[in-house]
């Protein structure tokens, strides 16, 4: 039986497809973060990006999000390792360190929906942007159990 992409190639060698398909779609990483200008630590909040949809938990405009979102990361199998502030849950931290998919996972469960029913997705856990003040960010400070 022949293993699955995510399971067989290095990530440098996988298609768009197969890359994109390593989300598991739980959007921590479309949430605002901060930083701590003397420490350069990351701190989490649960402002979610403008162009989230907070039921799928998907970019409203994925196509076009650079130009509207100006601080939008496309994480690629090349940057991938300098990013800490991915969550450790997410599926392409995982992959990088070698570690496996959990069970929720959709490429692992088969059921694209599967990490809204394990609590692992953002959804019911966000404010949108447009109700926060820059001034304010600091109150949505969270920290994910992952």
């Amino acid at each position: 039986m022949r293993q699955p992409s995510w399971l067989s190639k290095p990530l440098g060698e996988m298609s768009p497809t197969e890359w994109e398909s390593i989300c598991d779609g739980c959007a921590k990483c479309c949430l605002h973060k901060l930083e701590d200008d003397d420490t350069g630590e990351i701190f989490h909040t649960n402002v979610a990006c403008k162009l989230l949809d907070e039921n799928s938990c998907q970019c409203s405009d994925y196509d076009n999000r650079f130009s509207k979102v100006p601080d939008c990361f496309k994480l690629t199998p090349e940057n991938l390792g300098q990013q800490s502030w991915l969550p450790s849950s997410c599926a392409y931290r995982l992959l990088y360190e070698g570690k496996p998919l959990p069970l929720w996972h959709p490429l692992v469960s088969g059921d694209s929906k599967s990490m809204h029913a394990s609590g692992m997705s953002v959804r019911g856990k966000v404010v949108a942007e447009q109700t926060v003040q820059p001034d304010d960010m600091e109150e949505y400070i969270i920290s994910w159990v992952d």
